[in-house]
């Protein structure tokens, strides 16, 4: 049972536009903090894009992404979890990024990270670009490869940018298998869709046993029979979900990078993420928000909401680990 210090400060004792804002009005604190012990999971800002390549703005995500979190309450109430009065819920703040060293940064959040899982805290992340995933990988993968389930319009496998640079949004996944960071025969990529390039990144990515379902056999099959499959291909080992927000239509996410069309409406991606109760999650993400392109802030509403249904699926897991 939570501790009431880890409770999220009541609306009906200040309301939801006052105060400091932190994620989900929970209680804010640095590593060194003395009840840092007591945290189950610890919701994290990466507010870094310096691996977009096109229009950035995702930098600016967390800040926003906790402004618009003052509006969750403290229970999911299609599926009942009420993940404050479960775990030990605390905003760790924001891994401090280097704006103009991309290793520099990427090094900062694995020794953050890294940190974090030392102390047995389950993160939940708000991003920042998709390039942010690959160091928080590489801190809860030390003890070996991870399944993974990533949300997405795009399958972020590409091998290089602009002769021959490594590490941009669009390549954080394949770093990861290549690390061996991710086993990909465990690994599965819902929503694909879009004009492309050309096909070496799918061509790569089967290649290696990752699993893609583009947003036609998402729709084709439904919601429910394509997440069986989807817990069916991580199993039971411990696994970590990725969601960038643009895997949503951009009717509804527009403050987003890099926009698709065709995808799934609000509901659907709230429905996706519910369909993961039972795995063995030991962290997730939310990102790609971008508030320059989100003038009404709705996608930084949509992008908080599905964090909660996050934290709600993590929570579960942490409860079943526990």
């Amino acid at each position: 049972m939570s501790d009431p210090f880890f409770q999220p400060v009541s609306a009906m004792e200040l309301a939801r536009f006052a105060g400091v804002p932190t994620f989900m009005r929970l209680p804010g604190m640095t590593l060194d903090h003395a009840r840092i012990i007591e945290v189950d999971i610890g919701l994290v800002g990466i507010p870094w894009d310096g691996g977009t390549t096109n229009r950035p703005g995702a930098r600016h995500g967390p800040r926003q992404l906790r402004d618009y979190s003052t509006m969750i309450r403290a229970m999911n109430p299609v599926t009942g979890v009420a993940p404050f009065a479960m775990m030990n819920c605390a905003d760790l703040g924001d891994v401090a990024p280097n704006p103009v060293d991309i290793e520099d940064t990427l090094n900062r959040v694995t020794s953050f990270y890294t940190d974090l899982t030392a102390r047995g805290i389950t993160p939940l992340t708000a991003g920042g670009d998709h390039l942010t995933t690959l160091p928080v990988l590489r801190a809860l993968a030390k003890s070996g490869p991870l399944g993974l389930i990533q949300f997405d319009s795009h399958t972020d496998l590409f091998d290089s940018y602009f002769g021959g640079h490594k590490f941009t949004h669009g390549t954080p996944f394949r770093r990861a298998v290549e690390e061996g960071l991710v086993d990909p025969k465990r690994f599965v990529q819902v929503g694909i869709r879009g004009t492309a390039y050309n096909t070496e990144d799918i061509e790569w990515g089967e290649a290696q046993g990752i699993r893609i379902i583009r947003i036609e056999e998402l729709f084709d099959r439904g919601i429910g029979d394509v997440m069986a499959e989807v817990r069916g291909i991580v199993g039971d080992a411990p696994t970590y979900c990725t969601y960038d927000v643009d895997f949503v239509d951009p009717t509804f996410a527009p403050g987003t990078g890099t926009p698709e069309i065709g995808g799934p409406n609000s509901f659907q991606a709230q429905q996706v993420i519910r369909q993961m109760a039972g795995v063995n999650l030991v962290g997730a993400d939310l990102v790609e928000v971008s508030p320059p392109f989100d003038a009404s802030g709705g996608t930084a509403w949509l992008g908080i909401s599905l964090m909660f249904e996050l934290l709600c699926v993590l929570a579960q897991a942490v409860d079943t680990r526990h």
